[in-house]
C-alpha cells in the first residue's frame, strides 16, 4: 500500500497527486493539516520521518502490531 503525501483541492474535490493500489471504493481518512502548527524544521522531521517509516515498511522492517503489544505486555509482566 502507498501512502499519500500530497493532495490538493479544487473545485471542492481532493485531488490525489498520484496514483495508489488502494481498490475502487476503499475509505480512507482524510486530516487536514494546516501548515501554521509546525515549524518548517519541525515538518521537515514529521514528512522525514514518514518517508522513513515508508521505507521500513516497503523493506519489510516491520512487526504486527497485536505481535508489538504482546512483547510490550511480556516485557512489563517480567520487570514486575
Amino acid at each position: 500500500m502507498r501512502v499519500q503525501r500530497l493532495s490538493r483541492t479544487r473545485f471542492s474535490v481532493v485531488l490525489r497527486a498520484e496514483p495508489t493500489d488502494l481498490p475502487e471504493g476503499r475509505e480512507v481518512e482524510l486530516v487536514v493539516l494546516d501548515d501554521e502548527e509546525f515549524a518548517p524544521e519541525e515538518k521537515a522531521r514529521l514528512l522525514q520521518a514518514i518517508e522513513d517509516g515508508v521505507e521500513d515498511f516497503e523493506r519489510g522492517d516491520h512487526m504486527d502490531g497485536f505481535e508489538f503489544i504482546a512483547q510490550l505486555r511480556a516485557k512489563r509482566e517480567a520487570a514486575s
